[in-house]
């Protein structure tokens, strides 16, 4: 399988960083180009989840520069050779997908897991690293997002055996953090009330979880669900010859069921 020549893009980023090139790009380093990284990276998710296939090109192709052009200023300061980087990657997925390159049976996912986890125990040991002193939470980026982060924190702690036996359970934990927010509320202490509504989204994450319901695009569809309906009322109000202003809440509301029923 053949996935083309990468050559273009190496010489436009040189060429960018050469003695004619852009003031901009000269002054960039890995650390700057970070926060562009993980812009692009949700412009591409945003291309994806809209199966926009032109947009989808676009954003993976502004990516792919990015990441090119930080391997290339890694490469400068002698740090990484891109070639490398791809040889790792691919040694890796061999290694860690034996099922899939050797002979291994795995039955289930269960053992899938449990292989997965042995492998990167040995993958640790290999690196002279203590396995007894490593927590399982130390692979969940500082950086991810806090809904992402919740999940997988949630997840983690599952796959080494600790939360609720059963929904059930949870929903008790559920009802407690929300008496504890309703306490906090009663007692208009700012601090306390982050702490507590935190604690039940926290909470939530987890419930969604275990449905296998990531929150991040649940919540994210219900964004774009709420923002074609307010477009709508919008537009509707335009329609009619009206003031948005002008509207009552009552008549707004109205305006919100007469779209919720035109999806139905």
């Amino acid at each position: 399988m053949s996935y083309g020549n990468y050559d273009c893009i190496f010489d436009v980023i040189e060429t960018l960083l050469g003695p004619s090139g852009c003031p901009w790009d000269k002054e960039q380093t890995p650390k700057s180009l970070c926060d562009y990284i993980l812009e692009e990276t949700y412009e591409l998710v945003d291309a994806i989840r809209a199966d926009s296939v032109p947009s989808i090109r676009d954003e993976l192709g502004d990516v792919f520069f990015l990441l090119c052009f930080v391997s290339t200023l890694l490469k400068k300061q002698g740090v990484i050779e891109l070639q490398d980087v791809f040889d790792k990657s691919a040694s890796k997925m061999i290694r860690r997908h034996p099922h899939v390159f050797q002979d291994l049976q795995l039955n289930n996912r269960e053992e899938l897991h449990k292989k997965w986890e042995e492998i990167k125990s040995q993958e640790r040991r290999d690196q002279g690293l203590d396995n007894d002193s490593f927590d399982p939470l130390d692979s969940i980026p500082v950086s991810l997002p806090p809904l992402m982060k919740a999940y997988r924190l949630h997840s983690k702690a599952a796959k080494n055996g600790f939360t609720w036996e059963n929904d059930s359970e949870q929903e008790k934990s559920l009802d407690h953090e929300w008496q504890e927010w309703l306490k906090a509320k009663e007692g208009e202490d700012q601090e306390k009330m982050e702490d507590e509504f935190g604690d039940v989204l926290f909470s939530f994450v987890e419930y969604g979880r275990r449905h296998n319901i990531k929150s991040d695009s649940a919540l994210q569809k219900s964004c774009q669900k709420f923002m074609h309906r307010w477009r709508a009322m919008h537009k509707q109000v335009r329609v009619k010859g009206l003031n948005w202003d002008d509207l009552s809440l009552e008549e707004k509301n109205r305006l919100w069921e007469e779209i919720k029923l035109r999806e139905a």
